[in-house]
């Protein structure tokens, strides 16, 4: 037993080290997946975190080339109860090791991971440090203490210049505020033409490509701290159809006057049911977030809600009343998780022909 995980309550488990061989620190969350390690792991919504998983064997299939939803994953470290010492799957290309250590992640095997997502449910997330065993507790200690959290995270991943992904279809630009590859996927599988822009560009911008359609991304952090995004979907919203992801969803929502807020311990997993209003239908979703939209701030003149998370009665979906424009909580893409959600691309792509049809 090599290695520390240090929590900001001073907790301290003992554990054995893989992947990077670095003193990290960050937020640390726990997620429910059982399967999808790899997606999960290059999901940018983790960005700055440490990620606890609750499935007890993690890295028995290693990395492969398909499952990657970025190619630099910006997760600080894993927390696992066992690493396996083989890996094999038709798919295998590399030990999840050696992967995160060509990665800068830092990986801790060994843990109660039981114990830890009951202490964070318990008391919420927490900063937290994966050290090595020979240095001095008091001093790894007060370094946690003393470091700071991010709050440029979406600055930190958005891509740098606009890429094209040419197809023959709808016109759609996605802002990147961590995207996933999967959304590229099922947008490429409808033929939509793409083109991925930064977080901070401008409405101009944007209708200056004549879109059929925008989509808001995933990402990680604080959506008031980005708040050119919430006045740029102001200023397109009604001009152009509108869909949201996850942080895309918050953001919408900003930008209809409505209020966020930072939740306990999150939603992060492949198994948490939404309804929606209008049908009763139950979808299982994946999700990786831990900010929501507050119920109570939300005008029901501008904004129907049209889905909720059966546990909790999280705000899970919204509609605008006026204008062409959509948004959910969750990762319709799944990658990984449930596939039940793949439907609101085609609402998606629906919608833009109403939009056309309408001008």
């Amino acid at each position: 037993m090599d290695r520390w995980l240090i929590l900001d309550d001073g907790t301290c488990f003992d554990g054995e080290g893989f992947g990077a061989r670095l003193n990290v620190f960050g937020e640390i969350v726990f997620t429910t997946n059982m399967t999808g390690y790899q997606a999960s792991i290059t999901d940018q919504n983790f960005n700055g975190q440490i990620i606890t998983f609750t499935y007890p064997l993690i890295g028995n299939v290693g990395i492969n080339r398909d499952d990657y939803e970025s190619l630099s994953p910006t997760c600080k470290g894993i927390v696992v109860k066992e690493y396996p010492r083989l890996a094999s799957n038709w798919r295998y290309q590399m030990s999840l090791s050696d992967f995160l250590a060509r990665r800068n992640i830092a990986g801790i095997a060994g843990i109660d991971t039981r114990a830890l997502a009951r202490k964070i449910r318990q008391v919420g997330t927490m900063k937290a440090s994966i050290v090595d065993s020979g240095d001095a507790f008091a001093h790894a200690y007060d370094q946690l203490k003393a470091s700071v959290l991010p709050t440029n995270q979406v600055e930190q991943i958005s891509t740098q210049k606009p890429y094209p992904s040419p197809g023959t279809g709808h016109n759609v630009v996605v802002i990147d505020l961590g995207l996933k590859h999967s959304i590229m996927r099922e947008l490429a599988k409808r033929n939509c033409n793409l083109t991925v822009m930064p977080y901070h560009t401008s409405a101009a911008e944007i209708l200056e490509l004549a879109p059929d359609g925008v989509l808001l991304t995933n990402g990680p952090g604080d959506p008031k701290s980005i708040p050119a995004v919430v006045e740029m979907i102001r200023q397109i919203q009604g001009k152009v159809a509108i869909f949201g992801v996850g942080l895309g969803q918050q953001l919408f929502a900003l930008a209809n006057d409505c209020d966020t807020y930072k939740m306990s311990f999150g939603h992060h997993g492949l198994n948490y049911p939404v309804k929606e209003r209008a049908t009763g239908r139950i979808d299982m979703t994946s999700q990786s977030h831990g900010y929501a939209v507050k119920k109570s701030s939300i005008d029901a003149k501008k904004l129907l809600v049209t889905h909720f998370n059966v546990n909790d009665g999280t705000i899970e979906g919204l509609k605008h009343r006026r204008y062409p424009a959509f948004t959910v909580q969750f990762n319709p893409d799944a990658a990984p998780g449930p596939h039940d959600a793949l439907y609101l691309f085609d609402e998606f792509i629906e919608m833009m022909d109403a939009q056309k049809g309408a001008v």
